[in-house]
């Protein structure tokens, strides 16, 4: 990714449209029913399905806006599709995520539930 994790979260700050996600109460209950290990695996998997693949299936609309904790953090960390990858985190549209690129791809989502859920790593 290209920037360091504050520096990515002042940008994303900066922008209305992603700084206006929050996680509902819904998605925190089903957080902290689940935990952060259940989390991070349903983050590895949704990345893994719907944004890795060099071509994803419908991409641009492939990212609900809610209904789970991680689709939340997608929007608000412009992590939601390949061209948001592309202009927000440098990770060009066209080719396969490495392993790697999706690790730090999660990262930032899971870091951004963090903050949210008001853990401290």
């Amino acid at each position: 990714m290209s920037a360091a994790p504050d520096r990515l979260f002042a940008r994303l700050a900066r922008s209305s449209f992603r700084s206006r996600f929050r996680l509902g109460p819904k998605e925190r209950t089903y957080a902290d029913e689940k935990g952060r290990a259940v989390i991070l695996l349903h983050a590895r998997d949704f990345i893994a399905e719907r944004l890795a693949p060099a071509q994803p299936r419908n991409d641009g609309k492939q990212t609900p806006m809610r209904g789970h904790p991680v689709f939340v953090a997608q929007h608000a960390t412009a992590t939601c599709c390949r061209g948001c990858l592309a202009k927000w985190h440098g990770l060009a549209a066209g080719r396969a995520l490495s392993d790697e690129e999706q690790a730090q791809v999660v990262g930032v989502i899971l870091a951004w539930i963090d903050r949210q859920m008001g853990y401290r790593a």
